[in-house]
């Protein structure tokens, strides 16, 4: 059966579907090239705000190719990283809908997502260290950046794995939900759905205000940024159309 990335898009939100059944969504270097061009074009498109990452059921995506690691080199490495560093790098809002099993790639990618759900059947897996591998693609700092130092060791060093309800206690997710990418679709909705250059540049400053020790800096960076967008046609028309609303419910109200 064929590997591929299966594009989908709903009200402005891109459903990324890995799709390698054989081997349950493994990422080998063709589906990691194919889901890197797919969320290129996703952010390339005006027509879509956010983007959702899920698997081809029953799996999410069950780790990288074995066969491929076991000759890989670093320029290698690099290009089986490329699907979930397209997806870690990319401006727009993005999602993990994990709907089985996230194991040592297929973690990666969950963790390279803004936000992650979880559905009843996910599970999270490093398994790294009992095949003998060393963690790559940036996983340990990504990680312990969701995770904590202890939450780290505990995935990565000792073997824990997570269901979805644990997942979400420990915040490797945000829910644990029933029907996982109905739900990031309607997250994600919400995100497509807010001016897209707006969109883009608060993204981007959360990631720059995550690094900053003071929220003095912070705010020098958000200032300019929420001056400009005061003075953009979206804020302008957004608020005319709140005024006018408010406007009619008060005449409402007096009758």
């Amino acid at each position: 059966m064929a590997t591929a990335v299966h594009s989908e898009i709903t009200n402005r939100v891109a459903v990324l579907t890995l799709s390698n059944p054989e081997r349950r969504n493994a990422m080998n270097i063709e589906l990691s090239e194919k889901l890197a061009d797919a969320v290129r074009s996703a952010t390339a498109d005006d027509g879509v705000g956010a983007i959702v990452i899920t698997g081809e059921d029953p799996a999410f995506c069950a780790g990288g190719d074995l066969g491929e690691l076991a000759k890989a080199d670093p320029a290698t490495l690099h290009t089986v990283y490329a699907g979930f560093l397209a997806v870690a790098e990319c401006p727009l809002p993005t999602l993990a809908a994990v709907n089985g099993a996230a194991v040592g790639a297929g973690l990666n990618l969950a963790l390279a997502c803004d936000l992650r759900l979880a559905g009843p059947r996910a599970k999270f897996d490093a398994r790294f260290l009992p095949l003998g591998l060393h963690p790559g693609g940036g996983y340990t700092w990504m990680v312990q950046r969701v995770l904590g130092p202890q939450g780290a060791a505990a995935l990565t060093l000792f073997g824990d794995v997570f269901d979805a309800e644990e997942a979400a206690r420990i915040g490797l997710v945000h829910r644990a939900v029933d029907d996982v990418v109905a739900a990031a679709v309607e997250l994600a909705g919400r995100a497509a759905a807010a001016p897209a250059d707006l969109v883009r540049t608060t993204k981007a400053t959360l990631r720059l205000t995550a690094g900053m020790a003071t929220q003095a800096e912070a705010v020098e960076v958000e200032v300019r940024a929420q001056a400009a967008s005061v003075h953009s046609d979206e804020f302008q028309q957004r608020l005319a159309a709140l005024q006018t609303k408010i406007s009619r419910s008060s005449r409402d109200q007096n009758g």
